[in-house]
């Protein structure tokens, strides 16, 4: 009776093990511009062996394994985490794939905002499926930003900074710059601003231009207008920035900014 108590119990634990086998990862996230203005993308990309499940929830995507070998990410990335509470105008497409694939549920809120896949591959081996999740984001207003140090919008990727730099202005210093802070949309608008030494946060808003490897260039106006020009910006794959430079004119003054992480 011993031994199949014993027996019973090693069966239960691998089949436990089995209900759980699977993986998850956290998709790169990617500023560049490729979606439709106005958009949030996901890019799902894995190689498949035989039957999974995939659920894509926020910034996370968890792959039950239902047989076969465990799923491998492929290079998924998104430019936004998948909404944790509306999600509107959502579309699925499938992009690339060997076998089945198929929506099983589209993010609701009675799911937890969560987009489940179902993938089913027979060709034996790993492979290769890829799909795109969509919706609609928010817009908002980047003309009228709120520069208080806790300032954020839903639905964007940030980024934030410890270091030091300072602003010259006509030649002559102005400021001591300490902690920055960068927020970008999805259709590439950006709002950036600096906690200096003393004095109220420095701010700046604009559109981003280029992104080559997390150095961006961004055209920048200051909080009141007056001042334009092109920030260059560098942030790391930990959206830590790094370094932040500035030449701004209003056709008579001159602002230099330079900044640099610690």
């Amino acid at each position: 009776m011993l031994e199949l108590m014993k027996t019973g119990c090693v069966l239960m634990l691998c089949t436990a093990m089995t209900a759980v086998a699977g993986t998850r990862f956290q998709p790169r996230l990617v500023t560049r511009n490729d979606a439709p203005a106005g958009k949030g993308q996901c890019d799902i990309r894995l190689q498949v062996d035989n039957e999974v499940e995939v659920t894509v929830r926020g910034d996370r995507v968890d792959v039950k394994t239902i047989s076969g070998n465990d799923a491998r990410d492929d290079g998924s990335e998104c430019n936004l985490p998948l909404p944790k509470d509306e999600v509107r105008g959502f579309r699925f497409e499938i992009i690339d794939k060997r076998g089945e694939i198929q929506l099983v549920e589209e993010p609701t809120r009675r799911n937890r905002a969560a987009a489940i896949v179902h993938i089913r591959d027979a060709a034996g081996g790993e492979g290769r499926y890829h799909f795109r999740l969509s919706w609609a984001i928010k817009s908002y207003d980047f003309d009228r930003p709120d520069t208080a140090p806790g300032f954020s919008w839903n639905n964007t990727a940030s980024y934030k900074g410890k270091g030091k730099g300072r602003t010259v202005f006509n030649g002559r210093e102005e400021m001591v710059l300490q902690k920055v802070t960068m927020e970008i949309d999805q259709s590439g608008k950006m709002a950036i601003w600096f906690l200096p030494e003393r004095g109220r946060p420095l701010s700046f808003t604009g559109q981003l231009q280029s992104n080559d490897g997390g150095k961006l260039k961004v055209d920048v106006m200051s909080e009141d207008r007056r001042m334009r020009g092109p920030m260059w910006i560098t942030v790391d794959p930990k959206k830590q920035v790094e370094s932040v430079s500035l030449e701004a004119t209003d056709g008579q003054d001159r602002l230099h900014l330079a900044w640099s992480r610690k």
